[in-house]
């Protein structure tokens, strides 16, 4: 199908998804809606996806998981080819563009509501912590030292800097969208400019992030990114298997949020040990140790060293999907 949706929408609202490259990320997009549809069986989903990806869903008869599938261009096949280009890529009125490594948890119904008053968002914090977008472990020092964040601000003449969670995107109004992405596509050719790094020097990476472009292209356009850690109505938390109680498939889902920022912020820690050991210390310490359990909207799967939960899940809704398709139907 054509994506030129020559002004008409498919329906009021919907959600979004992209594939390309690796099978791995069609099958992450399939158990993401399997999860989906647990809870939002009416608002309609499309994929954007790569011909080989289009071809795989029809080899296996299970396309109709997808309400539409159209071909995403190959120059589009990146995430700044998608991101940056948003604009072109809107189906529906009101659109939830979601990364294929997320999981559902629970109905978004409130969501849409919360979403109602924002032309474009993205989930996010008002400030970004030190390590967004730019050097990673102790090499961050030499940023803070030379001052190389609020250089980069004044140079673009900025007054603050968002930490952008790009993995959930909402947009109502195709040319803000527009104007926020013709806005990062320059920040981002002028990155060398910038203090910030390129996504491809970590271990693992093989694409540009698009997050530190859209953070100010959005500062530049006094945009106000969605609150990403919200109590109770968090839109999205990474997943920590630490932090995370689950049943296999994922059908019960209570999350471990600590109210400090900066004790929460320690799930990153890969060392497990570490981590516990930081973590019964620093909580001794009044307001430190408050939590409460959530069931976020999505857990999103963005730190390497946890996705090979999402992984075997994904697997599993796999096999399932081509083993319903297996059984015949009778009348």
């Amino acid at each position: 199908m054509n994506f030129n949706f020559n002004g008409a929408k498919l329906a009021s609202e919907g959600y979004i998804y992209f594939t390309y490259g690796d099978k791995k990320y069609l099958l992450n997009a399939l158990a993401s809606v399997t999860t989906l549809r647990r809870y939002d069986a009416s608002r309609r989903v499309v994929l954007f996806c790569s011909h080989e990806h289009k071809m795989l869903l029809e080899e296996n008869a299970i396309e109709k998981e997808f309400d539409y599938i159209f071909l995403l261009p190959h120059e589009n096949q990146s995430i700044n080819g998608f991101k940056h280009n948003l604009h072109q890529f809107l189906p529906f009125e009101r659109n939830i563009i979601i990364d294929s490594d997320t999981i559902w948890c629970k109905n978004p119904d409130a969501l849409w509501c919360s979403f109602a008053c924002y032309g474009f968002t993205i989930t996010g914090n008002q400030k970004a912590d030190l390590f967004f977008g730019s050097s990673k472990g102790l090499s961050v020092l030499v940023d803070i030292l030379l001052f190389k964040r609020q250089r980069t601000l004044k140079r673009f003449n900025l007054t603050y800097l968002s930490r952008v969670q790009a993995g959930m995107i909402y947009i109502s109004d195709a040319k803000l969208a527009e104007n926020v992405c013709e806005e990062a596509k320059k920040f981002f050719e002028d990155k060398n400019f910038t203090h910030f790094r390129s996504r491809k020097e970590e271990s693992g990476r093989n694409d540009e992030s698009c997050e530190w472009s859209l953070s100010m292209a959005m500062s530049r356009l006094k945009l106000q990114v969605y609150p990403w850690l919200n109590g109770y109505h968090s839109p999205q938390l990474d997943y920590i298997d630490s932090f995370t109680i689950h049943d296999e498939n994922f059908n019960n889902i209570s999350y471990l949020l600590y109210s400090d920022r900066f004790v929460y912020d320690l799930k990153g820690l890969k060392s497990k040990w570490l981590q516990k050991i930081l973590l019964k210390l620093i909580t001794y310490m009044p307001g430190k140790g408050d939590y409460m359990y959530v069931t976020p909207y999505c857990l999103h799967f963005g730190w390497m060293h946890q996705k090979k939960y999402l992984r075997d899940f994904s697997e599993r809704t796999w096999q399932k999907l081509n083993q319903k398709k297996k059984i015949p139907a009778f009348d």
